[in-house]
């Protein structure tokens, strides 16, 4: 039996309840729930609890104390895993002392694995999947890059086999896949100026509530830089070379609305860089790029040809490439790589591999 404590109920921790609720799984028991202001947890012999009330439970619940709450998981008699669904840096700055008292981590925040090198590899030394030693405990963290995508696993896999990393790119943002795929196509065509199809993106909930926490490119940034470091590259946000494509004046504006407002007057920018790109018979896509060798690794808007995979992407998919010594061509993983489903899923699958190996199967 694994034990859990979820950190965190929004979309993907709901999202992650339903699915345990739905699966039913006999060996996975939520025994733990918090939010930042309320926390319930199971009683002294750590029963599951009801996925079918749980909303009501946890309302009813003591006031949320973390300290209290990873207390309760480390004194479980099985196997304890803390899924820290937000997107905290302070949640994220607790991982180590979760692990020193014996309980494995798994989430798809990505502050703890792209911050620091310190807390990183603090991490890394006290995770015994990450090279720490001993049976306990493991931290795993799959859907820190492309949601439910194996991108993590895949490169995990081509590391331990001894395999040779070139280069590791890719289109990593949901957002921004979908925006350059509409704006930049094979066929010349834009489904309207770069403004308006921000417009759609936001009104489709594609981006976040400012469009510029997407276009700075930072969550494409740390997803680079925790490829790299699994890569055994110590690339730093602080030094990673990213392209911010939020024209200069439109980067201090105080807020979302003045920015979408005051955006069409720079769609004559994106246009001219579209331009440019169909002349060569390019498009435009904004990439993430791991060059373990070169060292040239970054984030920045690029232009590829028809031929290349990255061209023809269609909708919000991710697409990641890694090119090795094993693959001198490419091994490509592609498909959604956002949305509370499939990162859910990804966190799923997890628990599932550290309930494999507790359990020895």
């Amino acid at each position: 039996m694994v034990n859990i404590g979820i950190v965190g109920v929004g979309l993907v921790g709901s999202e992650l309840l339903a699915q345990l609720k739905a699966n039913g799984s006999k060996r996975l028991s939520v025994v733990g729930l918090t939010s930042s202001k309320k926390m319930t947890v199971s009683n002294t012999d750590y029963a599951p609890l009801d996925l079918t009330n749980w909303k009501s439970d946890l309302a009813n619940g003591v006031d949320a104390d973390l300290a209290v709450f990873a207390k309760y998981l480390s004194e479980s008699p099985d196997h304890a895993v803390i899924v820290d669904c937000s997107a905290s840096d302070a949640v994220a700055a607790l991982y180590p002392s979760w692990l020193k008292a014996g309980v494995s981590v798994v989430t798809p925040n990505k502050k703890g694995f792209s911050g620091s090198l310190s807390l990183y590899n603090e991490i890394k030394s006290l995770a015994a999947n990450m090279g720490g030693s001993g049976k306990t405990p493991l931290a795993y963290h799959e859907s820190t890059v492309g949601a439910g995508l194996p991108v993590l696993a895949t490169l995990a896999d081509l590391v331990k086999t001894g395999d040779k990393i070139v280069k590791i790119e890719g289109i990593f943002s949901g957002t921004l896949s979908y925006l350059f795929n509409n704006f930049s196509s094979l066929a010349g065509e834009t489904k309207g100026s770069f403004s308006e199809i921000v417009k759609v993106a936001k009104e489709l909930g594609y981006t976040e509530p400012d469009p510029r926490d997407d276009l700075n490119g930072m969550d494409v940034a740390r997803k680079v830089t925790i490829c790299g470091r699994l890569a055994g590259v110590d690339l730093d946000l602080s030094t990673l070379p990213v392209e911010n494509i939020v024209p200069g004046p439109l980067q201090s504006v105080a807020t979302a609305d003045e920015f979408m407002a005051k955006l069409p007057e720079f769609d004559d920018h994106f246009a001219k860089m579209n331009e440019e790109a169909k002349k060569e018979g390019q498009v435009l896509r904004y990439v993430g790029l791991v060059d373990v060798q070169g060292g040239n690794s970054g984030v920045k808007l690029m232009k590829y040809p028809a031929s290349h995979p990255f061209a023809s992407l269609q909708g919000s998919d991710n697409i990641i490439k890694f090119t090795t010594e094993y693959f001198p061509n490419g091994l490509i993983i592609q498909g959604a790589g956002a949305g509370a489903a499939v990162t859910s899923y990804g966190i799923y699958s997890d628990l599932l591999k550290i309930q494999e190996r507790v359990e020895g199967f």
